[in-house]
Protein backbone atom coordinates (compact mmCIF):
# COMPACT_ATOMS: atom_id res chain seq x y z
CA UNK A 1 0.00 0.00 0.00
CA UNK A 2 2.68 2.11 1.10
CA UNK A 3 4.39 2.28 -2.56
CA UNK A 4 1.40 3.93 -4.22
CA UNK A 5 1.04 6.69 -1.51
CA UNK A 6 1.07 9.87 -3.11
CA UNK A 7 3.02 12.79 -1.74
CA UNK A 8 1.07 14.94 -4.08
CA UNK A 9 -1.88 14.65 -2.51
CA UNK A 10 -1.09 15.08 0.58
CA UNK A 11 0.21 18.29 -0.58
CA UNK A 12 -3.38 19.45 -2.17
CA UNK A 13 -4.67 18.07 1.67
CA UNK A 14 -2.77 20.22 3.59
CA UNK A 15 -3.07 23.22 1.40
CA UNK A 16 -7.09 22.61 1.44
CA UNK A 17 -6.80 23.77 5.15
CA UNK A 18 -4.36 26.53 4.68
CA UNK A 19 -1.45 25.35 6.36
CA UNK A 20 2.23 25.22 6.05
CA UNK A 21 4.47 22.45 6.54
CA UNK A 22 5.22 23.16 9.82
CA UNK A 23 1.57 24.18 10.63
CA UNK A 24 0.67 20.52 9.78
CA UNK A 25 3.32 19.45 11.72
CA UNK A 26 2.37 20.99 14.84
CA UNK A 27 -1.18 19.60 14.76
CA UNK A 28 0.05 16.00 13.63
CA UNK A 29 2.73 15.67 16.11
CA UNK A 30 5.03 14.38 12.81
CA UNK A 31 7.97 16.60 12.23
CA UNK A 32 8.48 18.74 9.50
CA UNK A 33 11.25 17.02 8.41
CA UNK A 34 10.00 13.54 7.27
CA UNK A 35 6.66 15.61 6.05
CA UNK A 36 8.72 17.49 3.31
CA UNK A 37 10.14 14.15 2.37
CA UNK A 38 6.97 12.34 2.24
CA UNK A 39 5.43 15.32 -0.12
CA UNK A 40 8.62 14.37 -2.16
CA UNK A 41 8.15 10.75 -2.32
CA UNK A 42 11.68 10.37 -0.31
CA UNK A 43 9.95 7.91 2.25
CA UNK A 44 7.06 6.08 2.51
CA UNK A 45 4.36 7.13 5.55
CA UNK A 46 4.13 4.28 8.51
CA UNK A 47 0.29 3.30 9.19
CA UNK A 48 0.57 5.70 12.29
CA UNK A 49 2.00 8.79 10.78
CA UNK A 50 -0.81 8.23 7.88
CA UNK A 51 -3.24 7.65 10.32
CA UNK A 52 -2.12 10.95 12.51
CA UNK A 53 -1.69 13.37 9.38
CA UNK A 54 -5.03 12.04 8.25
CA UNK A 55 -6.69 12.53 11.43
CA UNK A 56 -5.19 16.06 11.79
CA UNK A 57 -6.45 17.36 8.02
CA UNK A 58 -9.79 15.14 8.42
CA UNK A 59 -9.08 13.30 5.16
CA UNK A 60 -9.77 9.56 5.25
CA UNK A 61 -5.74 7.58 4.71
CA UNK A 62 -7.44 6.66 1.23
CA UNK A 63 -7.47 9.76 -0.19
CA UNK A 64 -3.50 9.66 -0.47
CA UNK A 65 -3.40 6.23 -2.20
CA UNK A 66 -5.31 7.56 -5.44
CA UNK A 67 -3.80 7.78 -8.75
CA UNK A 68 -5.38 10.88 -9.94
CA UNK A 69 -2.61 13.34 -11.18
CA UNK A 70 -2.23 16.96 -10.21
CA UNK A 71 -3.94 20.04 -11.65
CA UNK A 72 -2.58 23.36 -11.97
CA UNK A 73 -4.49 26.54 -11.99
CA UNK A 74 -5.53 26.86 -15.94
CA UNK A 75 -4.02 29.38 -18.12
CA UNK A 76 -7.49 31.96 -17.47
CA UNK A 77 -6.24 32.10 -13.96
CA UNK A 78 -2.83 32.88 -14.70
CA UNK A 79 -2.93 35.26 -17.33
CA UNK A 80 -5.66 37.33 -15.54
CA UNK A 81 -4.66 40.63 -14.08
CA UNK A 82 -7.09 40.85 -11.00
CA UNK A 83 -5.75 37.56 -10.03
CA UNK A 84 -3.05 39.27 -8.41
CA UNK A 85 -3.46 36.87 -5.54
CA UNK A 86 -1.06 35.93 -2.67
CA UNK A 87 1.02 32.33 -2.59
CA UNK A 88 -1.04 30.84 0.00
CA UNK A 89 -4.53 32.04 -1.44
CA UNK A 90 -3.58 30.51 -5.31
CA UNK A 91 -2.48 27.25 -3.15
CA UNK A 92 -5.96 27.02 -1.92
CA UNK A 93 -7.29 27.43 -4.59
CA UNK A 94 -5.27 24.59 -6.77
CA UNK A 95 -6.43 22.04 -3.75
CA UNK A 96 -10.19 22.91 -3.62
CA UNK A 97 -9.64 22.62 -8.20
CA UNK A 98 -7.89 19.26 -7.50
CA UNK A 99 -10.31 17.56 -4.95
CA UNK A 100 -13.71 18.91 -6.70
CA UNK A 101 -12.09 17.17 -9.92
CA UNK A 102 -11.15 14.24 -8.24
CA UNK A 103 -15.04 13.71 -6.69
CA UNK A 104 -16.63 15.12 -10.03
CA UNK A 105 -14.54 12.40 -11.69
CA UNK A 106 -15.69 9.64 -9.38
CA UNK A 107 -19.35 10.64 -9.29
CA UNK A 108 -19.28 10.54 -13.52
CA UNK A 109 -18.80 7.09 -13.14
CA UNK A 110 -22.40 6.20 -12.87
CA UNK A 111 -23.61 7.80 -15.44
CA UNK A 112 -23.60 9.08 -19.04
CA UNK A 113 -23.45 12.38 -20.26
CA UNK A 114 -24.69 13.39 -23.81
CA UNK A 115 -23.91 16.83 -24.57
CA UNK A 116 -27.28 18.24 -26.37
CA UNK A 117 -25.01 20.56 -28.40
CA UNK A 118 -22.23 20.73 -30.04
CA UNK A 119 -19.54 23.22 -28.31
CA UNK A 120 -16.84 24.00 -31.52
CA UNK A 121 -13.16 24.69 -31.11
CA UNK A 122 -12.68 28.39 -33.12
CA UNK A 123 -9.71 30.08 -33.23
CA UNK A 124 -9.59 33.77 -33.38
CA UNK A 125 -7.24 34.50 -36.20
CA UNK A 126 -8.75 31.59 -38.81
CA UNK A 127 -12.66 32.60 -37.98
CA UNK A 128 -12.20 36.24 -37.17
CA UNK A 129 -12.86 38.24 -34.13
CA UNK A 130 -14.31 37.15 -31.13
CA UNK A 131 -17.72 39.32 -31.61
CA UNK A 132 -18.19 36.85 -35.43
CA UNK A 133 -16.99 33.44 -32.89
CA UNK A 134 -19.88 34.36 -30.39
CA UNK A 135 -22.38 34.94 -33.18
CA UNK A 136 -21.57 31.76 -34.79
CA UNK A 137 -21.74 29.97 -31.83
CA UNK A 138 -25.41 31.46 -30.92
CA UNK A 139 -26.35 29.84 -34.30
CA UNK A 140 -24.79 26.60 -33.68
CA UNK A 141 -27.02 26.26 -30.67
CA UNK A 142 -30.00 27.85 -32.39
CA UNK A 143 -29.92 30.41 -29.64
CA UNK A 144 -33.47 32.93 -30.20
CA UNK A 145 -32.76 36.73 -30.89
CA UNK A 146 -32.31 38.94 -27.83
CA UNK A 147 -31.37 38.26 -24.64
CA UNK A 148 -30.04 34.43 -23.46
CA UNK A 149 -32.57 33.99 -20.38
CA UNK A 150 -30.42 30.82 -18.94
CA UNK A 151 -26.66 30.87 -20.35
CA UNK A 152 -26.53 28.02 -17.57
CA UNK A 153 -28.52 25.48 -19.17
CA UNK A 154 -27.55 26.50 -22.60
CA UNK A 155 -23.49 26.10 -21.44
CA UNK A 156 -24.67 22.73 -19.25
CA UNK A 157 -26.51 21.52 -22.70
CA UNK A 158 -23.36 21.39 -24.66
CA UNK A 159 -21.80 19.10 -22.17
CA UNK A 160 -20.15 21.35 -19.35
CA UNK A 161 -20.19 21.07 -15.54
CA UNK A 162 -20.76 24.51 -14.47
CA UNK A 163 -19.87 24.93 -10.55
CA UNK A 164 -21.04 27.27 -7.92
CA UNK A 165 -17.76 27.97 -5.48
CA UNK A 166 -16.85 30.42 -2.47
CA UNK A 167 -13.45 31.63 -4.13
CA UNK A 168 -14.74 35.52 -2.51
CA UNK A 169 -11.42 36.01 -0.81
CA UNK A 170 -9.09 34.80 -3.68
CA UNK A 171 -10.20 37.91 -6.17
CA UNK A 172 -11.81 35.24 -8.74
CA UNK A 173 -14.19 35.21 -10.58
CA UNK A 174 -13.86 32.13 -12.32
CA UNK A 175 -12.28 29.57 -14.11
CA UNK A 176 -12.70 26.51 -16.59
CA UNK A 177 -10.66 23.26 -16.26
CA UNK A 178 -10.30 20.84 -19.16
CA UNK A 179 -9.02 17.34 -18.61
CA UNK A 180 -9.46 14.39 -21.44
CA UNK A 181 -11.18 12.42 -19.54
CA UNK A 182 -13.31 14.92 -18.14
CA UNK A 183 -16.29 17.11 -19.41
CA UNK A 184 -15.34 20.98 -19.14
CA UNK A 185 -15.63 22.09 -15.87
CA UNK A 186 -16.34 25.86 -15.28
CA UNK A 187 -16.06 27.31 -11.91
CA UNK A 188 -17.95 30.29 -10.99
CA UNK A 189 -17.69 32.24 -7.78
CA UNK A 190 -20.92 31.54 -5.96
CA UNK A 191 -20.14 35.35 -3.78
CA UNK A 192 -20.79 37.55 -7.22
CA UNK A 193 -24.25 39.41 -8.09
CA UNK A 194 -26.20 37.26 -10.78
CA UNK A 195 -24.94 39.33 -13.18
CA UNK A 196 -21.54 39.01 -13.11
CA UNK A 197 -21.90 35.42 -12.76
CA UNK A 198 -23.61 35.53 -15.98
CA UNK A 199 -20.71 37.66 -17.87
CA UNK A 200 -18.01 35.40 -16.07
CA UNK A 201 -19.77 32.32 -17.75
CA UNK A 202 -19.96 33.53 -21.19
CA UNK A 203 -16.07 34.96 -20.47
CA UNK A 204 -15.59 31.28 -19.74
CA UNK A 205 -16.75 30.30 -22.68
CA UNK A 206 -15.09 32.46 -24.48
CA UNK A 207 -11.92 30.68 -23.80
CA UNK A 208 -13.22 27.05 -24.03
CA UNK A 209 -14.41 28.30 -27.77
CA UNK A 210 -11.65 30.21 -28.49
CA UNK A 211 -8.46 29.79 -26.75
CA UNK A 212 -6.41 26.35 -26.81
CA UNK A 213 -2.77 28.15 -25.70
CA UNK A 214 -2.26 30.83 -23.71
CA UNK A 215 -1.84 34.70 -25.64
CA UNK A 216 -1.79 37.68 -23.96
CA UNK A 217 -4.44 39.01 -25.27
CA UNK A 218 -7.07 36.41 -24.41
CA UNK A 219 -8.55 38.40 -21.74
CA UNK A 220 -10.11 41.09 -23.68
CA UNK A 221 -11.26 38.54 -26.95
CA UNK A 222 -12.86 36.63 -24.17
CA UNK A 223 -14.71 40.22 -22.76
CA UNK A 224 -15.87 40.81 -26.51
CA UNK A 225 -17.04 36.82 -26.83
CA UNK A 226 -19.04 37.35 -23.68
CA UNK A 227 -20.07 40.96 -25.02
CA UNK A 228 -21.20 39.49 -27.57
CA UNK A 229 -22.53 36.64 -26.75
CA UNK A 230 -24.81 38.25 -24.58
CA UNK A 231 -25.72 41.31 -26.06
CA UNK A 232 -25.58 41.02 -30.40
CA UNK A 233 -25.16 44.18 -31.64
CA UNK A 234 -27.99 43.71 -34.38
CA UNK A 235 -30.46 43.02 -31.57
CA UNK A 236 -29.56 45.33 -28.80
CA UNK A 237 -29.35 48.26 -30.96
CA UNK A 238 -32.61 49.59 -31.11
CA UNK A 239 -32.28 49.26 -27.48
CA UNK A 240 -29.86 51.66 -27.25
CA UNK A 241 -32.33 54.35 -29.66
CA UNK A 242 -32.79 58.27 -28.29
CA UNK A 243 -31.11 59.07 -25.39
CA UNK A 244 -29.16 56.84 -23.12
CA UNK A 245 -29.85 57.21 -19.58
CA UNK A 246 -28.82 55.88 -15.61
CA UNK A 247 -32.28 55.07 -15.64
CA UNK A 248 -32.29 53.26 -19.24
CA UNK A 249 -29.47 51.31 -18.50
CA UNK A 250 -31.48 50.40 -14.99
CA UNK A 251 -34.29 49.61 -16.97
CA UNK A 252 -32.46 47.39 -19.72
CA UNK A 253 -30.63 45.53 -17.49
CA UNK A 254 -33.61 43.12 -16.06
CA UNK A 255 -34.27 42.87 -19.84
CA UNK A 256 -30.71 41.53 -21.20
CA UNK A 257 -29.55 40.31 -17.81
CA UNK A 258 -26.60 42.20 -17.63
CA UNK A 259 -24.83 45.15 -15.41
CA UNK A 260 -25.48 48.49 -16.11
CA UNK A 261 -21.63 48.64 -16.93
CA UNK A 262 -21.50 45.81 -19.26
CA UNK A 263 -24.47 47.64 -20.89
CA UNK A 264 -22.78 51.07 -21.30
CA UNK A 265 -19.49 49.38 -22.55
CA UNK A 266 -21.80 47.39 -25.20
CA UNK A 267 -23.25 50.61 -26.21
CA UNK A 268 -20.25 52.65 -26.75
CA UNK A 269 -18.51 49.77 -28.61
CA UNK A 270 -20.95 49.40 -31.31
CA UNK A 271 -21.44 52.86 -31.71
CA UNK A 272 -24.56 53.47 -30.67
CA UNK A 273 -23.11 56.58 -28.05
CA UNK A 274 -20.52 58.60 -28.54
CA UNK A 275 -16.75 59.30 -26.18
CA UNK A 276 -18.79 62.25 -25.06
CA UNK A 277 -21.49 60.81 -24.39
CA UNK A 278 -19.97 57.46 -22.59
CA UNK A 279 -17.88 59.67 -20.50
CA UNK A 280 -20.45 61.40 -19.26
CA UNK A 281 -22.08 58.58 -18.09
CA UNK A 282 -19.68 56.84 -16.47
CA UNK A 283 -18.77 60.18 -14.24
CA UNK A 284 -22.81 59.46 -13.20
CA UNK A 285 -22.26 56.22 -12.24
CA UNK A 286 -19.44 56.87 -10.39
CA UNK A 287 -21.31 60.02 -8.93
CA UNK A 288 -24.08 57.41 -7.89
CA UNK A 289 -21.82 54.68 -6.56
CA UNK A 290 -23.00 52.70 -9.39
CA UNK A 291 -19.51 51.47 -10.60
CA UNK A 292 -18.76 49.59 -7.41
CA UNK A 293 -22.16 48.39 -6.64
CA UNK A 294 -25.15 48.82 -8.66
CA UNK A 295 -28.72 49.38 -6.81
CA UNK A 296 -29.63 45.98 -4.91
CA UNK A 297 -33.56 46.44 -6.07
CA UNK A 298 -32.26 45.53 -9.67
CA UNK A 299 -30.45 42.52 -8.53
CA UNK A 300 -30.82 39.27 -10.47
CA UNK A 301 -32.38 36.32 -9.78
CA UNK A 302 -28.93 33.40 -9.57
CA UNK A 303 -28.86 30.45 -12.63
CA UNK A 304 -28.02 27.48 -10.59
CA UNK A 305 -26.15 24.80 -12.41
CA UNK A 306 -27.92 21.59 -12.35
CA UNK A 307 -25.82 18.65 -13.69
CA UNK A 308 -23.96 18.06 -10.70
CA UNK A 309 -26.97 18.31 -8.71
CA UNK A 310 -28.74 16.06 -10.82
CA UNK A 311 -25.81 13.38 -10.75
CA UNK A 312 -25.47 13.58 -6.76
CA UNK A 313 -29.42 13.39 -6.40
CA UNK A 314 -28.97 9.77 -8.66
CA UNK A 315 -26.75 8.56 -6.27
CA UNK A 316 -28.51 9.28 -3.09
CA UNK A 317 -32.45 8.46 -4.59
CA UNK A 318 -30.95 5.68 -7.14
CA UNK A 319 -28.18 4.07 -6.26
CA UNK A 320 -29.62 4.39 -2.44
CA UNK A 321 -25.96 5.78 -1.18
CA UNK A 322 -26.14 7.24 2.16
CA UNK A 323 -23.66 10.61 2.75
CA UNK A 324 -21.32 8.38 4.87
CA UNK A 325 -21.43 6.15 1.97
CA UNK A 326 -20.77 8.58 -0.75
CA UNK A 327 -17.95 10.23 1.45
CA UNK A 328 -16.36 7.13 1.25
CA UNK A 329 -16.93 6.17 -2.49
CA UNK A 330 -14.74 9.98 -2.91
CA UNK A 331 -12.29 9.43 -0.40
CA UNK A 332 -13.46 12.19 1.43
CA UNK A 333 -14.85 13.31 5.17
CA UNK A 334 -18.50 13.67 5.65
CA UNK A 335 -17.45 17.41 6.52
CA UNK A 336 -16.44 18.33 2.95
CA UNK A 337 -18.61 16.36 1.02
CA UNK A 338 -21.54 18.83 2.59
CA UNK A 339 -19.38 21.81 2.14
CA UNK A 340 -18.15 21.03 -1.53
CA UNK A 341 -21.94 19.61 -2.70
CA UNK A 342 -24.68 21.64 -2.10
CA UNK A 343 -27.59 19.57 -3.31
CA UNK A 344 -30.02 21.06 -5.31
CA UNK A 345 -32.83 19.66 -7.74
CA UNK A 346 -31.66 19.19 -11.04
CA UNK A 347 -34.10 18.99 -14.50
CA UNK A 348 -31.07 16.95 -16.57
CA UNK A 349 -32.19 13.33 -17.33
CA UNK A 350 -28.97 10.84 -16.65
CA UNK A 351 -28.92 7.29 -16.74
CA UNK A 352 -27.00 4.94 -14.39
CA UNK A 353 -24.75 3.10 -16.50
CA UNK A 354 -25.20 -0.70 -16.27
Amino acid sequence: MSADFSGDLLRIARQAREWSQTGLARHSGVSQANLSKLENGLISPTENVLNRVGAALNFPVDFFFQNDRVTGLPMSVQYRKRASVGKKAKERLEAELNVRIMHIRRLLRAVELEPELRLPQLDVEENGNPERIANLIRRTWLVPSGPIRDLVGWVERAGCIVVHCDFAALKVDGFTVTIPDMPRCIFLNRSMPADRQRFTLAHELGHVVMHQVPAPEMEAEANTFASALLMPAQDIRRYFSGRLTIQRLATLKPIWRVSMAALLYRAKRIGAITDNQSRYLWQQMGAQGYRRTEPPELDLKVEMPTVLAEILRLHFEDLGYSISDLARALCSSEDDLRTLHPLPGGAHRLRVVK
